[in-house]
């Protein structure tokens, strides 16, 4: 084995960390005899020669030893090598050939010569069909469906090896391998749908035949059977015939040293969280379902309704997370799905519980139905009201958070109660915004913990809250204690905590006529040339426009901040611009001249704002229909607009987007916070543009 490694040049290769001239290394403690040498080693290669999926020149150097480890028996957990071959060579290309000069050339050549390294020796894979190490027969499948250059041969030994394999899950992994097969070579989609379709039959086995349904909607979704849903459940309760280990938190766990590596506490976590569950496979078979039933949001709804009244809760907590999912990606109508996952809250598996309420944090209004639910774990665990981090300032507790941003008022005595706490939660401001007027008997807590905050380098983190709360209240008797931080603000952040403090002088309008001049003395110090942001320029315009009204004293500042290189001082001063109305048409030339900027927010910002100060849409509104096609994130701001603005064509993408079962903000595998919010919002306005008389322009 190695014949040849000393003769490669690892030094002039490179992977994520510089050269490669460790990876000889790493490739010896594959074949090591000690576990954790072995471990350690897969670790670096993912580490770095394989870096969240890049290929480097190290990396296909790599690739004739790594086949050599895997053809020879004396190597231990030659699986987790397999494993890291089909990731390296099996990465799709875009068919568009790059061009040798595009920046992305060299890496898709990387890719495109792994594979064809990967293939040129794919022939070792066919033999661990059949080896003793349960590892290998795992990884086999899917490796050879991916790599090895004649996949009619693959899938009539997949076909053959599923017929004599008698352990479950590589069952399921020769299923898997003939959707990939399907998914790579058309010309056997046909016979592997066929296979799959006969699987799905007695007298296989109710988890086989889950996973050959999970196959079809992944590789062909129209051939699945119509009675789909009713299909699986059914399964799914054959599956639950089998007695439920009890949690494995009712007993003690012993304590023991985490593991090294990254791939060992993925593989700890893993054991954790599948040990004392009936079938905990279930879940992948049921994930790969899902993201074949795609926007079939009725029938994947009806499947997470079935698996939230199972017994057995791991399958509980796979529906609450695949849930979640679900919710941040489509539209549909999900009260009875969302009052199962309250329901979830009261369970004593804590894991269960506390992920109902992280999936309800992120549903906003969308949590009413399980409203009560919450309420009832708030008043049942006071110790979770708040969650204390090592190294970093506490936040709410799940379900309080949850809670308040359905904008129940029952939140808010609680969050008065965190107020009296020596360091209020960080997020604590946030939750006021949903709560309106609910939360108004708070402001005079906001108020006199602002007043008491040491004017020192930790204001900014310590008054951000209080000061986002006090906006969202408008709480204009806190003028005071504002005006306090912007005077006394340190200069390590000063500008942080001065746009903050503006945000909440906006917010209360005139009733903070005090702090005028205070508002003109900022606005002079902070012009262009000061050292100052444009940012912060426009922001303090924008305040003082909301408190005094004095479009004078404010234009030039705005103007000369619309012509700044910076692009977030341009949008500042373009929203603060809107806010003027009619009182800001002095700007519109350079509004205009702002409607072909490269930035597409600031085109946004600067058509909604030229419309705003003119009330003439024949510019603007172009400029809006073109991003509302080409950038969905901007269509609330959009749709904020029409609600006021009356334009030919603004009614047919309206409805389009109250008709599509997609949410505008959605991207596969990943949303952030407060992605369902801003979809909900959206829709809120589309329905509200739609409803209000609009004469044709």
């Amino acid at each position: 084995m190695f014949g040849g490694i000393h003769e490669v040049d690892w030094a002039a290769l490179g992977h994520a960390y510089g050269p490669a001239d460790d990876v000889p290394q790493m490739l010896y403690a594959l074949a090591s005899a000690d576990p954790d040498d072995r471990e350690t080693a897969l670790d670096s290669m993912y580490g770095a020669v394989h870096h969240q999926g890049d290929v480097y020149d190290s990396t296909l150097a790599c690739i004739p030893f790594l086949l050599e480890l895997v053809a020879n028996p004396a190597v231990q957990d030659r699986g987790g090598i397999v494993e890291l071959l089909t990731s390296i060579g099996g990465i799709d290309l875009d068919d568009d050939e790059l061009d040798p000069e595009d920046e992305e050339f060299e890496y898709a050549a990387n890719y495109a010569m792994a594979a064809s390294a990967v293939t040129a020796g794919a022939d070792v894979f066919l033999a661990l069909l059949d080896a003793e190490d349960r590892g290998l027969r795992l990884a086999a499948p899917l490796a050879l469906a991916t790599l090895h250059s004649d996949p009619g041969l693959v899938l009539t030994l997949l076909r053959e090896r599923l017929g004599a394999e008698p352990d479950e899950e590589v069952r399921f992994a020769c299923a898997e391998a003939g959707g990939r097969i399907a998914l790579r070579h058309g010309r056997l989609a046909p016979e592997v749908v066929e296979w799959l379709l006969g699987l799905t039959r007695v007298p296989s086995a109710p988890g086989l035949r889950l996973a050959a349904l999970a196959q079809l909607a992944r590789c062909a979704p129209d051939a699945l059977p119509a009675d789909v849903v009713p299909g699986v459940t059914a399964l799914l309760r054959e599956l639950r015939a089998e007695p439920v280990t009890a949690s494995p938190l009712a007993e003690p766990v012993p304590e023991r040293p985490p593991a090294p590596t990254l791939l060992g506490r993925l593989r700890e976590a893993h054991d954790a969280d599948t040990v004392g569950r009936g079938t905990p496979w279930t879940a992948d078979l049921l994930r790969t379902l899902h993201s074949g039933l795609g926007d079939r949001v009725d029938d994947r709804i009806a499947l997470l309704v079935d698996q939230l009244c199972s017994p057995d809760w791991g399958q509980r907590i796979d529906a609450v997370r695949m849930s979640s999912g679900l919710l941040g990606t489509w539209r549909g109508a999900y009260g009875e799905l969302v009052g199962l996952i309250g329901e979830q809250l009261a369970d004593p598996e804590k894991r269960l519980a506390d992920a109902a309420a992280d999936t309800l944090g992120e549903l906003f209004c969308l949590a009413a139905p399980a409203a009560d639910a919450l309420a009832d774990r708030v008043a049942a665990d006071p110790e979770a009201w708040v969650r204390h981090w090592q190294g970093g300032p506490p936040s709410l507790g799940a379900a309080v958070s949850a809670l308040a941003r359905a904008g129940d008022r029952r939140a808010v005595p609680v969050l008065a109660r965190t107020l009296d706490l020596p360091e209020p939660p960080h997020d604590l401001g946030h939750a006021l915004d949903h709560l309106g007027a609910a939360a108004a008997p708070l402001a005079p807590a906001l108020r006199r913990r602002l007043g008491e905050i040491d004017l020192d380098e930790r204001l900014f983190d310590r008054a951000g809250p209080l000061l986002y709360g006090l906006t969202a209240l408008r709480a204009a008797e806190a003028a005071p204690e504002v005006l306090r931080v912007l005077r006394g603000a340190p200069d390590y952040r000063r500008e942080w905590v001065a746009e903050s403090a503006l945000r909440a002088l906006t917010a209360f309008g005139p009733a903070a006529a005090d702090a005028i001049p205070d508002l003109r003395a900022l606005l002079r110090s902070v012009g262009v040339g000061s050292g100052f942001s444009a940012s912060l320029a426009a922001r303090t315009a924008g305040a003082l426009w909301a408190v005094e009204g004095d479009a004078g004293a404010v234009l030039p500042v705005l103007c000369a901040a619309l012509s700044e290189a910076d692009s977030g001082g341009r949008r500042s001063a373009a929203t603060a611009l809107g806010a003027l109305g009619p009182a800001g048409e002095k700007a519109a030339p350079a509004l205009r001249e702002l409607l072909g900027a490269a930035e597409p927010w600031t085109r946004v910002d600067a058509a909604i704002a030229l419309w705003r100060v003119t009330g003439d849409s024949g510019r603007a509104w172009p400029v809006l229909l073109t991003s509302w096609e080409q950038l969905p994130t901007t269509r609330a701001a959009i749709a904020q607009c029409l609600t006021e603005m009356s334009v030919e064509g603004a009614e047919r993408i309206l409805r389009e987007e109250l008709h599509s079962v997609r949410r505008h903000n959605a991207i596969d595998g990943c949303y952030g916070s407060h992605d369902i919010f801003t979809d909900e919002k959206l829709l809120a306005l589309c329905r509200r543009a739609l409803t209000r008389e609009r004469p044709r322009a």
